[in-house]
């Protein structure tokens, strides 16, 4: 088995990030009566205190003091209009709470031997589709080998390749062809083990054929089996590089983490022969099975653009659509003018099997190593026919080497509280990092559009780039439910720095606009097909796709404007403290500090400028109707550096709150002097552990510098013409096009085809 050299250069990690790196339980800690019936009472607390501060601070003025100037209305409404807002997104998170809570106590795990059972009886086919482009190796790599070591059977790995499939730089070309030599890398690693349980599951369904009772040999023969395939992964963990907090993750948790549950499977097995007794046929019939499908999985690769008839739009949906839409077929390729085709064949050589399932997976994700096989068991049962997605809502690996990223995961794990609890109202969202899809589901989505003569068929909707959220309106307009997996199975990357970061929250949030009104229209189809649609579903839907954009403009109102005094009241800071308290608790039992609930306000500080860019992106588009380019968030070792905007912006949201607070010193408005102050604080704050004074130095350095750069393209040469008058036609491109496009260049009729035609593969 391939192995790489442990040595590596120790990271330097700054001071106050994340120590350990053990992740959180699979299974959440039950929460007690008293913890959901607290938070039963945060909910009532936020309500009643929104109520009393209208009540008692807003309608009081207008009665005790008659009809007050329009200044002072407008000011009384504009004020009211942002704290209600923003009180409404404070109760959603507390309400979604609630139901990941209730979710959590009532959740009952499926015992292994249920799903190996189910399994021996069931052998639905899954693919998993992991879209890459200009990614690390070493990130592909781990992605690939947790989804190649799923416990699962009838198992295809499919690295979809988006970058140019020909580059000219030979830096560029010679990472492709690594990254198109993993999947081959990953099953020679795995052929040893895939054969030897092959050859042992064989073995033993030949001597059990006359249902012979197992014996304690085979027991023991059965537990040898295990121990190997654990010492096998053991010696692969222990060659791995560890450079950092992930790679540490994948050593341990994945490779060592299925070594180990294979090495109990066995000491089991050992206890059983030494007490003299043996399990039951079909289940030593199982865990043969078990270890024959944990190794058999069949990796490949496919890259869309190197056929002229699949769309070649830069984003992530339409790579995934690419793949889809060719499944279940097989197909000829056709070499024309225009470059490599693929046509519909029934003896077609490229051959892409179909699929009960898929799983979209990105780049950077990790899945423990029952992650399919629970999942499919779940949507596999009576009662969820109709759940078109699940998936479990990924985590952040612990032990992050950056303040930033640390802060960004404790964010990422609340999102996952979050998901979890919107499941509980049936209004979950497709989350398309780690989502497993019926594909029957995707079949009744689909919109086919000709264009050039090829059908382009998308399931994963690409107006957006937050296409997981749009595609799971349409699920819900076709009648079809998604449901979060109340346990912890998948890990994702966070941002290391506050260039990948920007570049991952301006993505997030744009869209959410665009998509309400198909969410309206969804609605109304529902409830005409007299479906029930709760106004907490509702209401929690609406928050997910726009909170960021009210929550946006109404902090810059409440930074900017100075507002009158006496619309100020303990009040309405009574109305969020239920909020701060509830996420603070959160947070500590994720493992994170209380106080981070201040950091956090001051992170979303610093951020305000990147979601407001990314509203205005949505607005740009509603306006203009033309897509906004899919940006992928950067996953390298070094650091991004950030707009110039981003760096700017909050060193002025900082100098405007310490102008705000002098003023209202000044004018005695202390009220507003407190907010100012805090404010500014906690952006000061915020800039130096996230950004950092130097990095926004060199980041404004870059910025003001590098228009001045242009990168040097690669020298190319061109075969010398022939004059004018002599220029033969390119007769090809004539018959294939119908045009004159091919006419009078002598190089293009003498050079190579501009897709080299790829050896025919079986398989994709």
């Amino acid at each position: 088995m391939p192995t790489t050299p442990m040595a590596a250069p120790a990271r330097k990690r700054q001071w106050g990030a994340e120590r350990s790196t053990e992740p959180l339980p699979t299974i959440h800690v039950r929460p007690s009566d008293r913890q959901i019936a607290m938070s039963r009472l945060a909910i009532v607390a936020t309500v009643a205190f929104w109520v009393l501060y209208v009540v008692y601070t807003i309608l009081r003025q207008f009665i005790d003091n008659g009809t007050q100037n329009f200044r002072f209305t407008t000011e009384a409404v504009s004020y009211v209009i942002v704290v209600t807002f923003l009180t409404f997104s404070a109760l959603m998170y507390l309400v979604a709470r609630q139901g990941a809570l209730i979710r959590f106590r009532d959740h009952v795990r499926v015992p292994r031997a249920e799903l190996d059972r189910h399994f021996a009886q069931n052998h639905s086919s899954i693919t998993v589709l992991v879209p890459s482009y200009s990614e690390e190796l070493v990130v592909i790599r781990s992605t690939l080998w947790s989804a190649a070591l799923q416990e699962y059977p009838e198992m295809r790995v499919v690295l979809l390749i988006d970058d140019p499939p020909f580059p000219t730089d030979t830096a560029v070309a010679a990472k492709l062809d690594q990254a198109r030599g993993i999947a081959s890398d990953i099953m020679d690693a795995l052929s040893e083990p895939r054969q030897r349980f092959a050859d042992a599951r064989m073995q033993f369904e030949l001597e059990t054929m006359d249902n012979a009772e197992p014996t304690i040999e085979s027991v023991r023969q059965l537990a040898y089996q295990y121990f190997w395939a654990a010492d096998w992964l053991e010696t692969m963990a222990e060659g791995e590089k560890i450079e950092d907090h992930v790679d540490e993750f994948f050593a341990d948790q994945v490779l060592r983490g299925l070594s180990e549950e294979l090495a109990l499977v066995g000491t089991a097995l050992t206890a059983a022969a030494d007490q003299g007794e043996t399990p039951a046929i079909e289940r030593m019939a199982e865990l043969y099975r078990r270890l024959d499908w944990t190794f058999d999985a069949e990796i490949s690769t496919f890259e869309r653009k190197k056929y002229a008839s699949l769309s070649h739009e830069a984003n992530k949906a339409m790579n995934l659509n690419s793949y889809i839409g060719l499944m279940g077929d097989s197909y000829d390729e056709e070499q024309t003018p225009n470059g490599l085709v693929l046509r519909p064949s029934v003896t077609g050589d490229f051959i892409v099997p179909d699929s009960d399932y898929l799983l979209t997976l990105d780049a950077d994700s990790v899945l423990l190593r029952d992650y399919c096989l629970r999942l499919v068991y779940f949507l596999e049962q009576p009662e969820n026919a109709r759940v078109a997605v699940t998936q479990t809502p990924y985590s952040s690996f612990r032990g992050a080497g950056t303040r930033i990223e640390r802060l960004a995961g404790a964010t990422t794990d609340i999102q996952h509280l979050l998901h979890q609890g919107m499941s509980y109202y049936n209004a979950a969202f497709w989350v398309g990092a780690n989502a497993v899809i019926r594909r029957e589901a995707l079949v009744d989505i689909v919109e086919v559009e000709n264009v050039g003569g090829f059908d382009i068929k998308r399931y994963v909707q690409d107006r957006t780039v937050i296409e997981d959220t749009e595609s799971s309106v349409d699920l819900g307009t076709h009648g079809w439910t998604i449901v979060n997996y109340p346990e912890r199975l998948s890990y994702s990357a966070t941002p290391p720095d506050f260039g990948s970061l920007v570049v991952q929250r301006r993505r997030w949030a744009n869209g959410g606009l665009l998509i309400m009104p198909k969410f309206v229209r969804q609605v109304r189809e529902r409830r005409a097909r007299g479906e029930r649609v709760t106004f907490t579903e509702i209401a929690l839907r609406t928050n997910y796709m726009t909170s960021i954009a009210w929550a946006s403009f109404g902090l810059i109102f409440l930074l900017a404007y100075p507002y009158d005094s006496r619309l100020l009241s303990p009040v309405v800071v009574l109305a969020a403290v239920p909020y701060f308290l509830c996420m603070g608790f959160d947070l500590r039992r994720f493992g994170y500090r209380f106080t981070d609930i201040a950091r956090i306000y001051g992170f979303n500080l610093i951020l305000l400028p990147v979601n407001l860019a990314g509203v205005f992106k949505s607005i740009e588009q509603a306006i203009t109707v033309k897509k906004i380019p899919f940006s992928r968030t950067p996953k390298v070792k070094d650091r991004t550096a950030a707009p110039l905007l981003y760096v700017v912006a909050p060193y002025v949201i900082v100098a405007f709150s310490v102008i705000t607070l002098w003023r209202d010193v000044i004018a005695g408005n202390w009220g507003n002097a407190a907010f100012a102050g805090l404010n500014a604080f906690l952006a000061l704050t915020a800039i130096i552990a996230y950004i950092g004074i130097w990095n926004s130095i060199v980041d404004v350095w870059i910025a003001m510098t590098g228009w001045l750069f242009v990168p040097v393209k690669p020298k190319t040469t061109t075969t010398a013409s022939a004059t004018d008058g002599d220029a033969p036609i390119d007769w090809r491109s004539v018959l294939y096009r119908g045009d004159t496009d091919g006419l009078g260049s002598t190089t293009i009729a003498n050079a190579e085809p501009r897709n080299p035609a790829p050896t025919p593969r079986k398989g994709a």
